[in-house]
């Protein structure tokens, strides 16, 4: 009785992350019971012993205790310590976008087929000096549009990483279809392909940092690599299973360019990284993110969490008028004299120096050396809560009553608004940052376009840089 007895009582259990927890039990002859609680998702739940030292070594078990196959598969295509080691929003990212990828595997393929066919493969008349002199221009292309796109928006695509991701996808779209419609007009072919190389070699620059960019935010354990690894592996399967059921359906378009087949995996593929962008959730904010979030803590009093707001946030940017926002704008572009100077430092205690132009709803942002991240959150607080003076909707008693005032009155100039406006905003912003923190979105970092101008001023005696 005391041997089964002790048989029963767990000494001690361990867990492989957020896995299911196995014990351990003493057994009769001394040994330690190890229970394999992972085979119990396969209804074989079952014990393996460890014997004491000195035993015989053939009869450990601890080594060679089996793996489930999907834990075997979870270790090679998840990352470690999954799911407790990535954001909540992983795993479906990751379905949707292998779902896109696949698609654009065989779209892909089809593209393929048709700049070959193009070049001259199989047509004994093409030769192999002008094949070489087309793919040349087509790579060089690519290259400077390589270069130059890098340089133009390579510092944007961090702060809207969703839609340049929407973006680059819906391009590549863009250039499989010229590839596919490029030898239907043979004596355009070299510019049609140079075109829609340089197409994808944007989409490449797009795609590459919006993935970096999108890791970050995945990667919880600071497993940034391990993240992006595994993500190579997924997309790799992907394109592998792209490829070989590519094999069985070329032969079946071979002759004619495909254009439904590749219609319908268009169609597919965009969908797919619709659902895939819109799975996400970030949290932090971009400015896109804050104006959602502000104006709803305007009008209504709450904070939206990032779950409300990313499902709210716009994905195709560039279709709607905003205020026009500019963080770190440099102080030369606001100011030509002393006066403009003063006022512009006047009513001003944080640091920075806030333009605004009424007639075009601009704002212009001058940080100063010492501004942080909860600085720069504030000052475009402040900007997104200018431009909302001049809409229709509800506001907080202090900000309806300015807005009364400004359009009673006669024309007040903008730097008079500011500096009211920094009143409003000391009892406003506090309890906004303290809503922000407590719904969950991280204001130590943000993802807002600040540009890299910083600059010094000479505050009043009466002022003070908090």
């Amino acid at each position: 009785m005391a041997d089964d007895a002790g048989l029963e009582t767990p000494l001690c259990s361990e867990q492989f992350g957020s896995g299911e927890a196995r014990g351990c039990r003493a057994a009769a002859d001394g040994s330690l019971q190890w229970e394999v609680g992972g085979w119990r998702w396969w209804g074989l739940s079952r014990a393996f012993t460890v014997k004491p030292e000195g035993r015989d070594a053939g009869e450990v078990g601890a080594s060679g205790a089996p793996s489930p196959p999907l834990s075997g598969l979870q270790a090679v295509f998840l990352p470690q310590g999954f799911p407790d080691s990535v954001s909540p929003d992983y795993l479906p990212y990751q379905l949707w976008d292998s779902v896109q990828a696949f698609a654009s595997s065989l779209s892909g393929s089809l593209a393929t087929q048709a700049v070959l066919l193009g070049i001259g493969v199989g047509n004994a008349k093409a030769t192999v000096s002008a094949a070489t002199a087309t793919w040349l221009v087509k790579d060089s292309t690519g290259m400077l549009g390589r270069i130059v796109f890098a340089w133009w928006k390579g510092s944007k695509l961090d702060c809207n990483a969703k839609q340049w991701r929407l973006f680059a996808d819906i391009l590549n779209d863009v250039a499989m279809f010229l590839e596919i419609m490029a030898p239907v007009y043979p004596i355009c072919f070299t510019m049609t392909v140079s075109t829609s190389n340089l197409a994808k070699c944007i989409v490449s620059v797009a795609g590459g940092a919006t993935r970096a960019a999108l890791t970050v935010h995945q990667a919880r354990r600071n497993n940034m690599a391990d993240v992006s690894a595994k993500d190579s592996s997924q997309e790799t399967l992907v394109n592998l299973a792209g490829l070989l059921v590519s094999l069985l359906m070329l032969p079946l378009v071979s002759g004619c360019p495909g254009l439904g087949c590749f219609f319908f995996l268009t169609a597919l593929h965009i969908y797919a990284n619709y659902r895939a962008v819109r799975a996400l959730v970030m949290e932090t904010l971009n400015e896109g993110r804050l104006r959602l979030v502000l104006k709803h803590y305007l009008q209504r009093g709450e904070v939206l969490d990032p779950t409300a707001a990313n499902r709210m946030e716009p994905l195709w940017t560039g279709f709607w008028p905003a205020p026009s926002l500019s963080l770190g704008v440099p102080l030369h572009r606001l100011v030509s004299s002393v006066f403009e100077l003063q006022q512009l430092v006047e009513g001003h205690q944080e640091s920075y120096l806030l333009c605004w132009d009424q007639s075009q709803n601009q704002v212009q942002v001058v940080l100063n050396q010492k501004a942080g991240p909860k600085t720069i959150l504030r000052a475009a607080t402040h900007g997104l809560m200018l431009g909302a003076l001049q809409g229709d909707g509800p506001l907080p008693a202090e900000l309806e009553e300015l807005r009364n005032r400004v359009r009673a009155g006669p024309k007040k100039e903008s730097w008079v608004v500011v500096k009211e406006t920094h009143e409003v905003l000391d009892m406003l912003f506090p309890k906004f940052l303290k809503g922000l923190q407590d719904a969950g979105w991280k204001t130590e970092k943000h993802q807002l376009e600040v540009d890299e101008w910083r600059a010094t001023w000479l505050l009043s005696p009466e002022k003070k840089v908090l």
